[in-house]
């Protein structure tokens, strides 16, 4: 999943983050010659789940077959999950995850059974209690979907693109499957599935499986995905959706009056298929398809297998926004491939695919490009590790989350510092040897789960060759269970920042420069003005660069955030467009904050969330809320 793309919207968040810190001590193991490491790896590698409620840890689910209809006029999911099971524990129970959902009956190896639902839990929605029997084999759950289901958004046909048809997409990470399947809710938790789902003729569906191309006379489709997935990566998406391919393996969907502009904006997608490939292995789950979907999806881009979802946010009209799929298709190998064991180990996911973007992107836009990223991403982390305090154990790699909501972890610290932390190997090791490792790696461990301490144990014996003076020198221990940035934390100062540097003197910058920029350029020469604009030369940069009506989006918040600050009132009418429009919470979330910092400010920021929030997604919705203290 990818939230965030440039360093310089994080400066705005401070209000928004409101974590509970747990503080862990992490004792050195006595008696090892290399206490930095060998504290990690000698500690009980638990792979515990403390934000699933299953029993999946002692009885083996395999296999779930789907069969749902989706009922857009009463906004219900509802139908059967039937699941593959082997109780060799001789378990008297399945317990299974469940948020908001009704359940109507079930069977037993086809016989029906009496049940029990728990009373709700904080985050972690109620525990589903089956008795079975030791010979089980299959548990199937009649139910539907409730109206909190916060994976799900429904969409009427006012709020898509093309405005002709309504629209359903799910979000399943973090804990979010259960709000739309009785199931295993753990991304620790793999299985295969099938699927039938009915839909409105005149719509097509696609799931995170293989996929049709084209809508079909019936409005039923079946979907199988061979490879065993956790519940995080299931998804369904329903519209008025077109196709068109790439290459062979490769194509986007979208509706149909944003398939050509997407189909151009990705046309490179075979290619960087190709360039992962090359770096770390073959690419194991068939088609690689990207959907684009309307304006309200939350986040940037979520790595569903076989079929990335994506924001429209990065069809900016000049390809200048795609190293976020970059990322997506990264996670076919971290994440999808490998999948972090529990929600504490979300670096394994995250971090690796940061790394792992940013060498697709040298490969295919070169390393002036990708050290732009780089640097970035260690801008991103000092603002991180600043907002929460360098004393926050939420600034370590492996968190404490337990008793908290999951997404609490989701902040910009196992992206970055995670990504950095590979790249300070890299720079230890050499690129070569650190290739060798990766590919290695997510070839030993292929649709397996990950622990970090399993990880830092493989990192000892594979890649640091048990050379203590290595791993004393990189401060291994410090990077992952320690707060705070590392002092041997790569920073890359990228040449083409350099070039910008000696063009800000000049105000404005002329425009033949200019013309040649790319986003991360515009943005770091943003940042120069961003903490305290001033109208005239907010007037000068719009009278010759018209920012106030451009199309890409990145730019677009940064420009709204200084039109703010400075009073600016030229752009706040596009502001205003441009939050009618899009619902990623990137985006969303400065703004509204921003404009909460006066009384003026405030009513009009309440005046557009009145008017625009049915244009975005439930998550978005609740943290605009707490912005705005329309909720706590």
């Amino acid at each position: 999943m990818r939230n965030n793309f440039a360093a310089f919207t994080l400066m705005f968040l401070a209000a928004l983050t409101t974590l509970v810190y747990v503080h862990v001590k992490w004792p050195l193991a006595a008696g090892q010659a290399n206490d930095e490491l060998q504290s990690a790896i000698t500690k009980p590698a638990s792979a515990r789940d403390c934000h699933t409620l299953c029993n999946a840890d002692s009885i083996k689910i395999n296999h779930l077959e789907l069969d749902i209809k989706v009922d857009f006029l009463k906004k219900i999911i509802s139908g059967s999950a039937s699941w593959s099971l082997a109780n060799e524990n001789k378990k008297k129970e399945l317990i299974l995850d469940t948020y908001d959902l009704s359940i109507d009956s079930v069977f037993v190896d086809g016989g029906k059974t009496k049940v029990t639902l728990d009373s709700p839990v904080k985050y972690l929605g109620s525990a589903l209690h089956i008795p079975i029997a030791a010979t089980t084999q299959q548990v199937k759950i009649y139910y539907n979907t409730g109206s909190n289901a916060h994976a799900l958004q429904w969409l009427s046909a006012e709020q898509t693109h093309d405005k002709t048809d309504p629209f359903l997409f799910t979000q399943s990470e973090s804990i979010y499957a259960r709000s739309w399947i009785p199931s295993p809710d753990g991304p620790g938790i793999r299985f295969t599935y099938n699927a039938r789902v009915s839909v409105p003729k005149a719509l097509l569906a696609l799931m995170s499986a293989e996929n049709p191309q084209n809508k079909n006379d019936s409005g039923i489709y079946h979907f199988q995905m061979e490879q065993p997935i956790p519940a995080y990566l299931m998804a369904l998406a329903v519209g008025k959706i077109k196709f068109k391919s790439v290459d062979a393996r490769t194509g986007i969907y979208a509706e149909p009056g944003m398939l050509a502009k997407a189909s151009w904006e990705l046309n490179s997608l075979g290619a960087m298929v190709k360039a992962a490939e090359g770096l770390y292995g073959p690419y194991r789950w068939g088609r690689y398809d990207v959907i684009v979907l309307p304006p309200s999806f939350p986040i940037g881009g979520m790595e569903n297998p076989r079929l990335t979802f994506c924001t429209p946010t990065i069809i900016a009209g000049d390809r200048s926004l795609v190293s976020l799929i970059a990322h997506e298709l990264a996670h076919s190998w971290s994440g999808n491939l490998v999948t972090n064991a529990t929600w504490n180990d979300f670096w394994l996911n995250e971090g690796f695919t940061n790394y792992f973007e940013r060498r697709i992107t040298e490969k295919m836009m070169g390393k002036d490009y990708a050290d732009m990223l780089w640097y970035l991403g260690y801008q991103i982390l000092q603002d991180q590790v600043k907002l929460l305090g360098d004393t926050s154990q939420d600034t370590r790699l492996k968190v404490a989350l337990e008793g908290r909501d999951p997404d609490d972890g989701f902040t910009d610290i196992p992206y970055e510092k995670g990504s950095l932390f590979l790249r300070m190997l890299e720079d230890n090791v050499g690129r070569e040897k650190m290739d060798a490792f990766l590919t290695k790696y997510f070839a030993e461990h292929a649709f397996q789960t990950m622990t970090t301490e399993k990880f830092l144990e493989y990192l000892y014996q594979n890649l640091l060759d048990k050379d203590d003076t290595m791993i004393k020198k990189m401060q291994i221990h410090h990077w992952v269970y320690e707060a705070g940035i590392p002092s041997n934390c790569p920073n890359i100062i990228p040449v083409r920042f350099r070039a910008v540097d000696s063009e800000a003197g000049k105000f404005p910058v002329e425009a033949v420069a200019a013309k040649k920029w790319s986003t991360h350029e515009w943005l770091y020469y943003l940042h120069r003005f961003a903490d305290a604009p001033a109208k005239a030369q907010m007037q000068q940069l719009d009278a010759l660069y018209h920012l106030s009506k451009t199309g890409n989006s990145e730019i677009a918040d940064v420009w709204f955030l200084m039109a703010i600050k400075a009073g600016y009132k030229p752009a706040l009418a596009p502001m205003e467009a441009f939050l009618s429009q899009v619902g990623r919470r990137k985006f969303l979330e400065p703004l509204y904050t921003e404009m909460m910092k006066t009384p003026e400010g405030s009513k009009e920021a309440k005046r557009i969330y009145s008017r625009y929030s049915k244009n975005y997604h439930p998550l978005a919705r609740e943290s605009i809320e707490k912005i705005l203290g329309l909720r706590k």
